[in-house]
């Protein structure tokens, strides 16, 4: 893992006004975010704003580590959890590109244990009744999340709480590694009938696993010799030594608004990892992801490495849910890193589709996603326009952090 340099470090690309922002409009972000500090809230945060490929407004405030007074700064390191997620997804159209996979193809074609599979009917998690799959679950059911998978930690139907008993919450059991972590995902049963409903999942890790047979690379490898490397995203991993001192403390939000420290989730990412999750097992700079969300606002080129053509991004990023319905109309009613009402959902992205019944300024056609830690992007097609935050609280739905943001960067759009 490399050191932040020239390359990934993120920096003031151009005064707000040569880009149509407006600067004391641009502070309000950071006085709105500095009270969620002073509060006790969050322990700090990093925020870039960028229009027109340069970064207008970049702002850091707070602790990495509050108890050692260490500061949030531009090369601090943050578990980006299922901001994992678009990368992966991202890998995946590669392979699509190349004639490696189909988005049609049957998942079973990469891993053999798909192909028998159960849909969920009735019953405990000890004892389920269940039925044939009517079709097979496909790679664009993976990246969709309509293949009927789950996680563990929803805590919201039996199927979870047998992904739960088999040690599936967060990640996955001590000593296994992808390849048996997606067998393992193989063998309970599905919500659903693939294709038929949305609900946030293991989807993304199945998806790595599917990268990784495709490619014949494991997943770390394949990111970095086909994403990070050729992005420049030197200090965005899968681990980082535990005597890193850029890497923030991980909190959890207490009652209270108050912060507790989550030492066991957040030393999870300072161990060697046996198991390389696709769907949430990175860590990344401000300067790392900006380079990530450049990329896709580019339409996949950056910097003259071409990672996709515009063609690609433009058929992931519009709604490929069921009917084009929106996560409202067709997904379980559950913890996701997205608004439900107006948004759908493309290959690897949520995708806005009627901002007004999202109750946010986000145009339509803006795609994003988050991560579990309160983390979040998004990139804006129509106003040439990206965001990203970042924090380390767990969970991402204990404020409403992520419309927020979205208010007070579109107020502040004049031109």
């Amino acid at each position: 893992m490399g050191r932040v340099d020239d390359v990934t470090e993120a920096k003031i690309e151009a005064d707000p006004a040569e880009v149509g922002l407006d600067a004391e409009r641009l502070a309000r972000i950071d006085a709105h975010f500095r009270r969620y500090v002073d509060d006790g809230k969050l322990p700090g945060w990093t925020i870039a704003v960028a229009r027109r490929g340069r970064i207008a407004h970049l702002s850091h405030y707070g602790h990495r580590d509050v108890d050692a007074g260490l500061p949030v700064g531009p090369d601090t390191l943050f578990r980006i959890y299922s901001m994992t997620k678009p990368i992966t997804s991202v890998a995946a159209l590669m392979l699509w590109e190349e004639g490696a996979l189909e988005l049609t193809d049957p998942v079973s074609r990469f891993i053999p244990a798909y192909a028998e599979q159960r849909v969920y009917r009735g019953g405990s998690a000890l004892n389920p009744g269940t039925d044939a799959a009517v079709e097979p679950m496909r790679v664009r059911h993976l990246l969709t999340h309509t293949a009927g998978l789950t996680y563990g930690f929803h805590h919201a139907h039996p199927v979870d709480e047998m992904y739960r008993g088999k040690g599936y919450e967060f990640g996955a059991p001590r000593g296994v590694d992808l390849a048996g972590a997606a067998e393992a995902f193989a063998s309970f049963p599905l919500l659903f009938q693939p294709g038929t409903e949305w609900n946030y999942s293991v989807a993304t890790d199945v998806l790595g696993r599917v990268v990784e047979v495709a490619s014949g690379r494991t997943l770390d490898e394949f990111f970095r010799e086909r994403i990070l490397g050729p992005l420049g995203m030197d200090d965005t991993t899968f681990h980082v030594p535990a005597d890193d001192p850029r890497l923030a403390t991980l909190y959890n939000a207490r009652p209270d608004g108050g912060l507790v420290v989550n030492k066991a989730l957040g030393e999870s990412i300072t161990r060697e990892p046996t198991y390389l999750s696709g769907g949430g097992g990175l860590a990344s700079t401000v300067g790392d992801y900006h380079r990530f969300t450049q990329m896709l606002a580019r339409g996949g080129e950056l910097d003259g490495v071409r990672l996709l053509g515009p063609r690609t991004l433009a058929h992931a990023t519009r709604n490929h849910l069921p009917g084009g319905a929106d996560l409202d109309t067709v997904g379980r009613p559950i913890f996701a890193e997205s608004a439900f009402a107006g948004v759908g959902f493309g290959l690897g992205f949520s995708v806005v589709l009627d901002n007004a019944r999202t109750h946010q300024l986000t145009p339509e056609g803006a795609y994003s996603w988050g991560g579990l830690a309160s983390t979040a992007f998004w990139v804006d097609p129509s106003e040439d326009l990206t965001a990203s935050f970042f924090t380390q609280l767990v969970p991402s739905s204990a404020y409403p952090i992520r419309p927020q943001l979205s208010t007070l960067v579109y107020q502040a759009v004049v031109s």
